[in-house]
């Protein structure tokens, strides 16, 4: 994808967000636990239904399925944004570059658009790490480069060594991201939401769903519009099923009012689902 706005006309509101200059779909389809033909059929779904952003990891064990959802889909790869990750115990420059390579040669791409550090590793100097991403990317290998799970202060720690472009975090109407939604437009960072049904919380949450019928909508989609109606905020929504996948991205043909967004601004911000044994301080 070049690095300059596309004509907006061409697509719904909120389709894509511009960050420096580089549009980025706002609504991606996640990948994570989709396995073998399931992954492939979900991804050429998603395209076909309109996503045109996937998001996958090296962690997933899944990207040589997404790349062949991708080409199942018969979408030229220039209009698909493609993100993947780098596990937290191969973030060492050699290690970077090498995982990489192996994506794109499992993806069957030339390039990521976007390759994130999956998740903080404090035994591995960050700046060292960040050299690497950005040496790949003046290599061509990749479009942009940024971080994932990393809280404010590791974020800004991050941001100060240039050229992130994106934190990935778990973001619902069910959890706060004020501080780095803050910093995301301080530095015109995006902000990808993973999880941003809350697991499966958010859908038919009793709130959502109340919202949900005055617009014909269901309590999913509601959530997704909250998120995709925050500046420098994207989305990534994961399902196998081919309606829900549809449902996902049926998100741009209302707009929420005032009322309902301040609703869902007010709704408990503390329910994190994803917290694992290595995460960092969350609130550091």
């Amino acid at each position: 994808m070049n690095e300059t706005a596309p004509r907006r006309s061409a697509h719904p509101p909120l389709f894509y967000k511009i960050i420096r200059g580089t549009a980025v779909p706002a609504l991606g389809f996640g990948t994570y636990q989709l396995e073998g033909q399931t992954c492939r059929d979900s991804v050429r779904s998603a395209l076909e239904v309109g996503f045109r952003h996937v998001d996958t990891a090296r962690m997933y064990g899944n990207e040589k399925e997404v790349g062949a959802g991708i080409r199942d889909a018969a979408i030229d790869r220039s209009e698909v944004f493609l993100t993947s990750k780098v596990w937290r115990e191969s973030l060492e420059p050699g290690q970077i570059e090498a995982e990489v390579e192996a994506s794109l040669n499992d993806l069957g791409t030339d390039h990521l658009d976007l390759a994130l550090i999956h998740w903080p590793n404090p035994d591995q100097p960050l700046a060292e790490s960040i050299d690497a991403f950005r040496s790949l990317k003046e290599a061509g290998r990749l479009r942009q480069f940024g971080v994932s799970n990393f809280p404010p202060s590791l974020f800004e720690e991050a941001v100060a060594f240039g050229d992130v472009f994106c934190n990935q975090v778990e973001y619902h109407p069910l959890l706060g991201q004020e501080r780095l939604l803050a910093l995301a437009r301080e530095h015109d960072v995006l902000l990808t939401a993973y999880s941003p049904l809350a697991q499966g919380e958010a859908i038919g949450y009793p709130d959502l769903e109340e919202i949900a019928k005055k617009y014909g909508k269901s309590s999913e989609q509601v959530a997704l519009r909250w998120l995709l109606e925050q500046d420098q905020v994207a989305a990534i929504p994961r399902s196998s099923n081919p309606d829900h996948i549809a449902s996902n991205f049926d998100v741009f043909d209302f707009e929420l009012d005032a009322e309902d967004r301040a609703l869902i601004d007010a709704l408990p911000k503390d329910q994190r689902q994803v917290d694992p044994s290595f995460a960092p301080d969350w609130e550091a």
